[in-house]
């Protein structure tokens, strides 16, 4: 009887079906491929079943069809009509709803170097790139201006929720030379070499990644020694010899280099940026025209920033894998206001979650928090301000139970007189903020 069972299993259902297999996840599609059921397979693909779908074991249902059986043709087929179907749809959204539009939702400012990000990823999403090599990136400017940011969204564009999609390495943590080990995996016989590398395993895993590369200037030159090899070539060997082809992954290095110089360089760069806008507004300029014109003067970038990286890298050849180096600049006063707003909505709605407390505030606030901007730290001095100025005073007030839940609390800033009168006075410095709160009717205002 036993027997008999084990020969069924093997003559109507597929090999992988078994007690020591885990189906969880698994579509119709799946569980019509395991029963062998052929008009079931066809009917659901007919119907629009997704023959790519995934189950828990990373298993598609091709993965369970019998070799060279009719189900297996079947699939083969749709899977290769569903793709074409997705392209033309992924193609028509993008149409609809450009990857410029995209990024510019979550980073603010940064118009050209998200210009020139979306040109490079739109050449490639549209086959109009060296598939031989893969694009490499090189941001350059102040700290907490956007460069981490822009590199999660690209990963997020192209890769969804796919937490696989987005590599990051603190390349801080690369400094010494023993440390490349990190990066590939040990060589036979160290310790760590059945551990592999923290970023050729994680490459494995998704090939097509975005690879962050933070603060790639810290690194020690055999790091690089190893980038170089996988910008040129596209693949990187591990400790255990096996080559990992990453030729559709996108290289993203972030840098300080030279901020300083493209911080004092910003009043020009807005200057031309403002004319860009009133120009783009008058529809006298092209769009290829309007990037280049964003980006930083040839002159800037010969004279200046490459000189720089040359000293520092030491390679021509290293710089010579970059695809586009990316400039992000400090940002402008209707930038930093945006900024001061996006903070302010952020806590208001925390304030609503978790205290029942509605907040206001009014443009004199934003003014003034604007003015703590350092372009060293750029949106991070931004939310230090916000905390210090804003969210300290309406700590100090909860605790002191000035208002209740229910509550609306308007925030602005006071100026004493004389700060008003005095022409060389720093209100930043002077102004106090002030809480109106009102519940129930009542009102009362608090200087804090």
């Amino acid at each position: 009887m036993e027997i008999q069972v084990w020969s069924a299993r093997e003559e109507e259902f597929s090999e992988r079906l078994n007690t020591r297999a885990t189906f969880s996840n698994c579509t119709a599609l799946h569980y019509a491929v395991l029963a062998d059921e052929a008009h079931i397979v066809e009917m659901l693909l007919k119907n629009g079943a997704n023959p790519t779908a995934l189950n828990d074991m990373g298993h598609m249902p091709i993965d369970y069809a019998k070799e060279n059986s009719r189900i297996q043709k079947l699939l083969q087929t749709y899977t290769s009509k569903y793709n074409e179907k997705l392209k033309e749809l992924e193609a028509e959204e993008r149409r609809r709803f450009p990857l410029e539009q995209r990024l510019k939702k979550y980073i603010v400012g940064q118009e050209g170097a998200i210009a020139n990000v979306a040109a490079a990823i739109r050449r490639k999403e549209n086959g109009w790139y060296d598939g031989d090599h893969p694009l490499v990136f090189l941001f350059m400017g102040s700290s907490g201006i956007g460069k981490t940011e822009l590199a999660k969204q690209v990963a997020r564009y192209l890769h969804k929720e796919k937490k696989e999609g987005f590599i990051r390495l603190d390349m801080s943590e690369y400094q010494e030379k023993h440390e490349v080990a990190k990066l590939i995996g040990s060589p036979p016989g160290y310790i760590g070499h059945e551990d592999g590398g923290q970023l050729t395993k994680q490459l494995k895993a998704c090939p097509n990644a975005v690879v962050l590369f933070d603060e790639v200037d810290k690194a020690h030159p055999d790091v690089l020694t190893v980038l170089l090899q996988l910008f040129d070539e596209g693949r990187l060997t591990d400790g255990k010899g096996k080559t990992i082809e990453c030729k559709d992954a996108i290289f993203i290095m972030t840098s300080n280099l030279a901020s300083d110089e493209i911080a004092r360089h910003a009043l020009q760069l807005r200057a031309e940026t403002a004319e860009l806008t009133s120009q783009r507004y008058s529809n006298n300029i092209g769009d290829a025209e309007m990037v280049e014109r964003v980006t930083i003067s040839k002159a800037f970038k010969e004279n200046v920033v490459h000189p720089i990286l040359k000293r520092h890298f030491r390679r021509d050849e290293f710089l010579g894998r970059i695809t586009e180096i990316i400039y992000f600049l400090p940002f402008s006063k209707s930038e930093l206001v945006k900024l001061v707003q996006k903070e302010l909505e952020h806590w208001a709605e925390l304030a609503k979650k978790r205290h029942s407390i509605e907040l206001t505030w009014d443009k004199m606030l934003l003014e003034t928090i604007c003015e703590g901007y350092d372009v060293h730290f750029g949106a991070r001095s931004i939310q230090h301000e916000v905390e210090r100025r804003v969210i300290n005073p309406l700590a100090e007030a909860h605790e002191k139970q000035l208002f209740t839940k229910g509550s609306t609390v308007h925030i602005t800033v006071e100026y004493n007189e004389d700060a008003l009168q005095s022409q060389d006075s720093d209100k930043s410095a002077t102004g106090n903020v002030k809480l109106q709160v009102r519940n129930k009717g009542k009102a009362k205002d608090y200087v804090m």
